[in-house]
């Protein structure tokens, strides 16, 4: 776990980053380095796409392959070089309507200037079957929010990315005991990996899937399949993590037009429709999958937000 710092709730920032990616961290970069006052919010390096590639082997200035969660930690410390500051939290919800903005997360409200929504697009747009119907009746995805809810009770996270394991870790304090279903290998750095294998409260379910959510009037278990069997887990509280291809923008309740496809739409500064807020990466949808251009999206918003500001030209000529 990265040694995040505490940010103060009543702090106004020139620019919130949502996402702390390659897309995210090169705005970071680049309005840090422009002395705005940066803070990005993230849930951890393996909860994005690049975060969960093994090699990267085409970026730029990179000959030899590298690991993708090894280029974000990168990104990440070159942005933090010339000031950004970066928190582990999780966005619930957000007020952008106003002149100053408010991001309500887990921990902490932060406000700024101009926002960021660089948030990918490993949404879930496929549930279990079941796990909508107990929804707020034993399922949830957000631990720190409802852990206190299962003490003394058993539980399950389904994930592989260091946010689940962090989850699962956060859970061992209220919970009899937490089984981590891991669907594929976990992704999560050496050290938090270790820990949660480690911890006498975790039962570890490697190479799992669930099949199915069941219960009565409330959550009653999991339908489990591991490469040798099928069982039925009980537990009464269930904790999901896992990802898919959706873009991630559902904290933003609407405020934020989307397209059908949920994409985000932007213009050539990568401003959404709502003034003051921007959107950049595979949250947009509109660009070739890469981390090259994600970063040069992240490049260009962050000199448009400078500009903007500071009550400057535009950053391109081509305005929609």
């Amino acid at each position: 776990m990265e040694d995040l710092p505490v940010v103060n709730s009543n702090e106004l920032f020139d620019v919130i980053i949502i996402g702390g990616g390659p897309a995210g961290s090169s705005t970071a970069l680049y309005t840090a380095r422009a002395e705005l006052k940066t803070l990005v919010i993230d849930k951890g390096i393996t909860a994005g796409a690049l975060g969960i590639t093994n090699k990267i082997a085409n970026y730029p200035g990179f000959m030899d392959e590298i690991n993708g969660a090894d280029l974000v930690q990168k990104m990440r410390d070159h942005a933090r070089k010339f000031g950004a500051v970066y928190v582990s939290d999780r966005v619930q919800a957000v007020d952008l309507l106003n002149e100053t903005k408010t991001i309500y997360a887990n921990n902490a409200t932060y406000s700024s200037k101009a926002v960021v929504i660089a948030t990918g697009s490993m949404g879930r747009g496929r549930l279990f079957p079941g796990e909508e119907k107990y929804l707020g009746k034993g399922v949830s995805y957000c631990a720190t929010c409802d852990g206190a809810f299962f003490k003394g009770k058993d539980v399950a996270v389904v994930g592989t990315s260091d946010e689940a394991v962090e989850e699962a870790l956060f859970l061992t304090k209220f919970a009899n005991q937490v089984h981590f279903i891991a669907p594929s290998e976990l992704k999560a750095p050496r050290h938090l990996a270790e820990e949660l294998l480690d911890h006498s409260k975790v039962v570890f379910h490697p190479k799992t899937t669930v099949r199915e959510v069941f219960g009565s009037d409330k959550l009653e278990g999991l339908h489990i399949k591991d490469e040798n069997d099928e069982v039925k887990l009980p537990i009464q509280g269930a904790f999901f993590y896992t990802q898919g291809s959706k873009p991630v923008t559902d904290f933003l309740m609407g405020q934020v037009p989307t397209a059908e496809s949920g994409c985000i739409p932007v213009n050539s500064e990568y401003q959404t429709e709502v003034e003051g807020v921007y959107a950049v990466g595979d949250v947009i949808c509109s660009h070739v999958r890469q981390v090259v251009v994600s970063a040069a999206e992240g490049a260009v918003a962050g000199i448009a937000i400078e500009k903007k500001l500071r009550g400057k030209a535009r950053a391109t000529p081509d305005w929609k």
